[in-house]
């Protein structure tokens, strides 16, 4: 006679663990909901593409402050070559980012194929309902004070100053092209949804991607590196005043602004 499986059994060996879905769940006000393996595995490959992707910024950070540290006391033929590495690296790892972004939407796309159904009227948010207006005048005024920075700097007559400025360039550059690259895969990321829970969780997710991407990491540390260097003492409180600004500023927005869950149900109830 068979015997019947044990109602407590251990759950298959390769079953997802759903209790951070749960959690995750929870955290958003939608402990009512499901957490289902789908939603387990879409969590598991967005932490892993924020970890590689802060390992890109910080790659980036430091490279830009070795191509920096190579300005003093070199010889201009080294100093040129550090740039023109720099330049390289920095294209690599904008071509990192990308690929990462590719990776992420394979996986969304094979969850999609294995939904039974879809959402009868699935949506394609655009960047008002996933950023939102506040957050991209935020993204829009630290890259612009950035960019001010580093014009300034340019302006030094010392030399030094001014290829530290050129390094500071490169470096902002390519962290916004970084960002570019994710804030495009997140408006174009599939929907993979198949009811109306579903869907608020997948707008959830973009809405938060999308803020992370307002933290300007990268923006605010690389001026550190003319404020310990030979920037003048103008520049440097320059530097320390845009630090604070966007500190308090990015603060306000996150205080001020609603939660990740009440913006993604609005954008539903749009549609």
């Amino acid at each position: 006679m068979a015997r019947e499986p044990l109602p407590d059994a251990d759950p298959p060996p390769h079953a997802p663990d759903l209790r951070p879905a749960s959690a995750w769940l929870a955290r958003h006000d939608l402990a009512g909901a499901r957490p289902t393996p789908l939603l387990a595995g879409r969590l598991v490959a967005r932490e892993r593409a924020r970890i590689v992707a802060a390992l890109i910024a910080a790659a980036l950070i430091i490279a830009a402050s070795l191509a920096a540290a190579s300005t003093f006391g070199g010889f201009r033929p080294y100093r040129t070559l550090s740039l023109l590495v720099l330049t390289v690296l920095v294209a690599g790892l904008v071509t990192a980012q990308l690929l990462l972004d590719r990776w992420v939407r394979r996986v969304d796309q094979r969850a999609g194929a294995e939904l039974s159904r879809r959402a009868a009227h699935p949506i394609q948010p655009g960047w008002r309902a996933v950023l939102g207006p506040a957050y991209a005048v935020y993204a829009f005024a630290t890259f612009a004070g950035a960019m001010a920075l580093v014009g300034s700097a340019l302006a030094v007559p010392d030399p030094t100053v001014r290829q530290l400025a050129v390094v500071l360039l490169i470096g902002l550059l390519g962290a916004t092209a970084i960002n570019v690259v994710q804030l495009r895969h997140l408006l174009r990321r599939p929907v993979v949804a198949e009811d109306e829970e579903s869907l608020t969780v997948d707008v959830i997710m973009r809405v938060e991607d999308a803020r992370d991407l307002t933290m300007p990491n990268v923006q605010l540390s690389l001026p550190m590196v003319l404020v310990f260097g030979a920037a003048p003492v103008w520049w440097g409180a320059a530097a320390v005043a845009y630090l604070l600004l966007c500190l308090f500023a990015y603060i306000l927005l996150r205080v001020r602004t609603p939660p990740s869950v009440t913006v993604a149900r609005r954008a539903m109830s749009l549609r």
